[in-house]
């Protein structure tokens, strides 16, 4: 009990960066972090591994040699469930997306890891210095928990999903597969899943400072209503506990002084997100190309069979071909939406602070408060919370839509492509030559 105790303890987290412990863990064992957190002197911090930047290039050079080696061979997982030229070329642009995307991920994470770190040490002075200035301690333990949650969900549908798949593939006597088509096919999905992780955590962060700032402006504001701000030498402590940080009024301090002090928070927030979006720009960018190729094609070959549009020579039956390519498309659906809904909801936290301090600007009536909560106004104006891939189109619900859109209309081009083709895409079947002559033919 003694042992259980003391190991609790030691992996309990105290602080920013032991709460990012098991993200930072799994994100170095998959080749995105080259860093661990070393709390071995005393104080946390991040700390550059040799095994991190060793994994990543080799990553890096078997994922790039496993694309030109498969390439030359022309060997396919996918040759097990059909053969035609439409799924040559489909599983051509996978294998093409599918590596090079994962080796664009690996390799730009090598380039900005500092921006993970800059991140990290934002986070660090939020809760070591700019917080507890204004009556908020930040709780570890419940933060830790919802970033163990998201993990543990991507990751275990990956797992269950290419454990599944590979059951469903080696169990058939029938169905061939090499070793690099195995990694060709399923070694990106444990990418995609990492990255969606890592980035997933830092928002869970980032909208916990958002929602404890917002707090502290509510608080002044209740104070207000309820005009029990006075002038005593004491602070109240214990004032309120919430899910992952407790609160306290400081009533020694002018209301003036607090709003300054949020305006600092508000800035180094900013800050964070901007640096954060920096950081997984391209790699969300790689991602949601990959996702997006990936649901229009899978979604292509279960419609189709669904439809009876083809005649599909394969080695299993209905039930497996369309349960294979309908989880595949389900995984990546679920990338698609950890990563919009996080961005979504820290940008959705940040909008509500204008109107909390609108709110306050309305109820004061001193000239001295009244600046300071214009000045937060325009930083709100001009400081504003937003992420985007690589500035190419932002990352929030309005993704959906334009996903929906693009997929609907590729979808209709791939069916009426196969239906438009002489032999349907699969098996043998006359010409057009062959057709047209039988017909004028019959009519002579």
């Amino acid at each position: 009990m003694w042992l259980f105790g003391r190991l609790v303890e030691k992996y309990r987290p105290h602080d920013v960066y032991t709460c990012y412990r098991t993200t930072l863990f799994m994100g170095l064992w998959l080749g995105i972090v080259p860093y661990y957190v070393n709390n071995s002197s005393g104080r946390s911090q991040l700390t550059a591994s040799y095994f991190g930047y060793v994994n990543i290039l080799i990553r890096m050079v078997m994922y790039m040699g496993n694309f030109v080696y498969s390439t030359i061979d022309r060997n396919s997982l996918m040759s097990n469930f059909f053969l035609t030229d439409v799924s040559n070329v489909i599983d051509g642009l996978q294998k093409i997306n599918g590596m090079l995307g994962i080796f664009v991920i690996l390799l730009i994470s090598l380039l900005k890891r500092r921006k993970l770190v800059e991140v990290m040490e934002i986070y660090d002075v939020l809760e070591r210095e700019a917080f507890p200035r204004v009556g908020l301690a930040l709780h570890q333990l419940p933060a830790a928990k919802k970033m163990n949650r998201l993990l543990i969900f991507l990751v275990g549908t990956t797992t269950a999903y290419i454990t599944g798949s590979f059951l469903i593939i080696s169990l058939r006597d029938a169905a061939t597969f090499s070793i690099s088509s195995l990694i060709s096919y399923f070694s990106p999905h444990y990418i995609v899943c990492g990255v969606c992780f890592l980035s997933g955590n830092l928002l869970i962060k980032l909208r916990i400072y958002l929602s404890a700032m917002n707090m502290v402006l509510k608080n002044l504001a209740h104070q207000w209503d309820s005009r029990s701000i006075k002038a005593v030498t004491q602070k109240q402590r214990s004032l309120q506990c919430l899910d992952s940080f407790s609160m306290y009024t400081i009533v020694t301090k002018d209301p003036a002084e607090i709003i300054q002090e949020s305006m600092e928070i508000h800035h180094l927030i900013c800050e964070a997100a901007a640096t954060a979006n920096k950081y997984f720009t391209y790699q969300l960018l790689t991602i949601i190309s990959i996702a997006f190729l990936i649901i229009v094609f899978d979604a292509y070959y279960v419609l189709e069979t669904l439809l009876g549009k083809s005649k599909r020579e394969s080695k299993f039956k209905t039930v497996e071909f369309v349960t294979f390519f309908s989880c595949q498309m389900i995984l990546y659906l679920i990338a698609i939406v950890s990563i919009v809904e996080g961005s979504n909801r820290a940008i959705k936290k940040s909008e509500k602070t204008g109107g909390i301090v609108h709110s306050l600007l309305n109820k004061t009536k001193s000239a001295e408060v009244k600046e300071k909560l214009q000045q937060f106004s325009m930083q709100l104006m001009h400081l504003k919370i937003n992420f985007t891939a690589a500035g190419l189109f932002n990352i929030d619900r309005t993704l959906y839509f334009t996903i929906s859109g693009a997929l609907t209309t590729y979808l209709i081009i791939l069916l009426q492509f196969t239906s438009n083709s002489p032999n349907n895409g699969y098996g043998n079947s006359s010409s057009c030559c062959d057709t047209y002559n039988n017909m004028t033919n019959h009519t002579l």
